[in-house]
């Protein structure tokens, strides 16, 4: 909702459904073997897909410019991922351009036939137009084209029975359904959706008294395919730009978490949050004073307790100018920012491998 509150509405909603049958999978299984086999395979291919899909919006704007994103990774119920993807752009979309971002019809099987066969294949599903935006779909009268389906045999399917997509998007011949977020009343729906998490429900009939952990356990279900994406480290969510949680308490109501070494100095002190740090650089930044609450972290960073002005450059003159820190210019943009600790360099390796020496039991 922070993104709502400072760019409005987002623009696109899009949602990628793994494909198992991408040549990437198939032509890497070994023999006997199916993709539902290999949940390893199929969230390795996944997440390199998803990372090329953000790539052609977020760099590529095929889109147009986009302010900000958001994605969330989910299962489905036989173990495959998809991901939900929530796009802000930078150029509204109008009216005159969603025909040239989103089709809803069935591409020319003569003019592009590798198209017309990815839709025919992913895009079809039932009609459902309520609650959803008005595409174009042209009928056969109308220059429309149709495609055979084998449901119960063969039959004919107009283009009512697509589901909106992007040509672009034909790379990776998977289901990738585009919809624009028309309505202001789908924000909430759509925010929600993408982050409300995997299905969970589980009940019991019980005598005895009720054991929490084990019922948390016991309702908390994680698929082959997720637990894989997990051990494989991959990203379940990401945003950008990053949203800082700023807490919001009443005085002296702030969570504070006791240990039996600490029990005394939290409550003759509390622990710093902040709001309570927001307070503190007020009273010292006279700039601090003209913000609100929620603008603080545009210009500070929060560490050890307490905000801090975030470093930039004011007014360079010059290159030379850009690479010189505390009075020193270095050869290279590079090492300026390696002495301004924005960037790491292998020393933190040296480092890690000094101590485990000192450490070491002989």
């Amino acid at each position: 909702m922070t993104y709502v509150r400072l760019y409005g509405k987002p623009d696109i909603f899009l949602t990628f459904i793994c494909n198992p049958n991408r040549s990437e999978i198939q032509e890497n299984l070994y023999q006997d073997q199916r993709p539902q086999d290999r949940h390893d395979l199929i969230a390795r291919v996944f997440h390199l897909k998803v990372k090329k899909l953000m790539d052609l919006i977020t760099k590529s704007k095929i889109f147009g410019s986009a302010k900000c994103s958001m994605y969330s990774i989910e299962w489905q119920k036989r173990g495959l991922p998809h991901v939900h993807i929530l796009i802000w752009l930078e150029n509204k979309i109008r009216p005159d351009d969603i025909d040239s971002l989103i089709c809803a019809e069935i591409p020319d099987p003569i003019q592009d036939p590798i198209l017309h066969e990815i839709v025919r294949k992913n895009m079809i599903h039932g009609p459902c137009e309520d609650g959803y935006p008005n595409y174009r779909r042209r009928c056969i009268k109308s220059g429309g084209f149709s495609a055979k389906i084998s449901c119960n045999g063969v039959s004919d399917i107009g283009n009512q029975w697509v589901v909106p997509y992007n040509p672009v998007l034909r790379l990776f011949d998977a289901h990738i359904n585009i919809e624009h977020c028309s309505s202001i009343k789908a924000i909430k729906y759509i925010c929600k959706y993408i982050n409300k998490g995997s299905d969970q429900a589980t009940f019991s009939v019980e005598k005895q008294s009720k054991d929490e952990i084990t019922s948390y356990q016991s309702g908390r279900y994680v698929s082959s395919s997720e637990a894989v994406w997990r051990i494989l480290s991959f990203p379940i969510h990401e945003r950008y730009p990053s949203v800082f949680h700023l807490s919001v308490h009443l005085e002296n109501d702030q969570r504070v978490y006791f240990t039996t070494n600490n029990v005394t100095e939290n409550i003759s002190k509390p622990p710093t949050t902040t709001l309570t740090a927001f307070f503190e650089v007020c009273k010292t930044d006279s700039f601090a004073k003209t913000l609100l609450y929620h603008e603080v972290p545009k210009y500070y960073t929060y560490n050890n307790s307490k905000f801090n002005r975030r470093k930039r450059v004011p007014g360079p003159t010059s290159f030379n100018q850009l690479k010189t820190v505390n009075g020193q210019c270095y050869l290279t943009f590079q090492s300026a920012c390696l002495a301004l600790g924005l960037l790491e360099d292998d020393k933190h390796w040296d480092d890690t491998m000094s101590k485990a020496v000192l450490t070491k039991k002989s």
